[in-house]
């Protein structure tokens, strides 16, 4: 009787910053979720595509430009610059505030998921 393969899991690159492995943790189990390096972040793709990352002390998520506008005027955060001088009208850099980074994130979940209309 031939014993069961156990799957192998690759280690990743990099593990996710601790502040950040709450949010890793939390979609752990959701198959259409993969995580790992992304440049020179940490982050979560849903389908593919990235929702979350966390990089340079900075937690961002992907949401719809209105609702970044709203917390960006609401002194949350800031648009995020991936680095060339762009600001991305929908996604949102927090540097702290991380009690509220878990509900970004299943909101960036939701809205990446769902893709364009």
């Amino acid at each position: 009787m031939r014993a069961k393969k156990q799957a192998k899991r690759e280690p990743t690159a990099v593990d996710p910053d601790p502040a950040f492995a709450p949010i890793v943790a939390a979609f752990a189990k959701d198959r259409s979720v993969s995580a790992g390096k992304l440049m020179s972040s940490y982050g979560l793709k849903v389908n593919g595509k990235i929702f979350v990352m966390f990089g340079r002390g900075k937690f961002v998520a992907k949401l719809p430009k209105q609702r970044v506008d709203d917390l960006v005027s609401g002194g949350v955060g800031e648009r995020f610059d991936p680095g060339h001088g762009r600001l991305m009208k929908e996604w949102i850099a927090i540097e702290s505030r991380t009690e509220i980074w878990m509900e970004l994130a299943n909101e960036a979940y939701k809205f990446v998921k769902a893709g364009k209309p």
